[in-house]
């Protein structure tokens, strides 16, 4: 569980998630806090809060996470656990499904609104993570394309504090990864939700929703340039193969290729209608042999993230 402190409270034993401050004053993210060093630069910085993680390290009094037994209360808590994280996807999902219909359909945009609702994804996919894959596997067609952009959304935040991204950032990928797949809002649900093969047609009609979404997006001027790189470049790849503008690993930014990384991830990993879901290492594995697509070191680092347990 991740908590906020104000940053005179830390003490060694701690596992600091991250520092509210630029990265150039203190960039460590993730790590137990062991060193009078590391204190002093932490109290040095600008940063009024820090982000501990109480599963991994000491809490406020210095007692040690608690390691609970395998017991059939445990398990009743797990499955507790799980309901939630069910739950909290749902409302989650209903959420964006409303704020993305309100942009297709040219109302205003709280920015805002969408930053916090990608900071509450971030925590629950930093406290849950296990659970929270989980549970996003399972997709109705109906909400396909709004859990699958809470689920690249989450991983996004996971993957960018991992490779110690500064928190704002880490936020502006958050609503990157909500907002990726908004042109897809705009193909029929016919061709969408297709569960046979697509025709040559309809193949170009879905490659399309990058591009579309991108023409969307960016009649918003208070959209991040990040946010609007991601919606249409998420399904370039190294090599210059992808779409919709055959662009090479030198023109794609790293949150462009850590959000192709997240969102293929995503997608293989899923239950859908015309396959079934492959597990997380079946996948890691395929795309680490792709190393003309997909950047490995970020692909290695996805792989520890999901195997570290929960993470917030």
């Amino acid at each position: 569980m991740l908590m906020k402190i104000a940053k005179d409270r830390i003490r060694k034993g701690m596992f600091i998630e991250s520092v509210a401050c630029p990265s150039q004053e203190f960039p460590r993210r993730r790590f137990v806090l062991k060193t009078d060093k590391d204190i002093t630069a932490i109290l040095a910085s600008s940063a009024t809060n820090v982000s501990i993680n109480l599963s991994l390290g000491v809490d406020l009094d210095g007692r040690k996470p608690a390691v609970a037994p395998a017991t059939a209360k445990s398990a009743t808590g797990d499955r507790a656990r799980r309901e939630a994280v069910r739950g909290t996807v749902s409302q989650s999902a209903s959420a964006l499904r409303s704020s993305l219909r309100d942009i297709v359909s040219g109302r205003s945009l709280d920015m805002s609104e969408l930053s916090r609702a990608a900071d509450d994804n971030g925590e629950l996919w930093s406290d849950s993570t296990a659970i929270a894959l989980e549970v996003t596997r399972l997709k109705s067609k109906d909400e396909t394309t709004y859990v699958h952009s809470l689920a690249v959304s989450g991983l996004m935040t996971l993957l960018g504090r991992s490779l110690q991204m500064d928190d704002e950032t880490v936020r502006i990928l958050g609503v990157a990864g909500m907002m990726h797949d908004i042109g897809k809002l705009l193909i029929p649900n016919e061709i969408l939700n297709k569960p046979g093969n697509l025709t040559d047609r309809e193949r170009v009609v879905i490659r399309s929703h990058p591009e579309a979404g991108y023409q969307l997006l960016k009649s918003y001027p208070e959209i991040p340039q990040v946010v609007l790189d991601v919606c249409r470049l998420h399904h370039e790849v190294l090599d210059g193969s992808g779409y919709p503008l055959g662009l090479k690993q030198k023109d794609l930014s790293l949150p462009v290729q850590l959000s192709a990384v997240c969102d293929v991830f995503e997608a293989l990993t899923s239950v859908r209608p015309y396959k079934r879901p492959w597990s997380t290492s079946q996948a890691l594995d395929w795309m680490f042999a792709r190393p003309h697509h997909f950047d490995r070191k970020m692909v290695i680092r996805l792989g520890s993230v999901l195997s570290d347990g929960p993470i917030g």
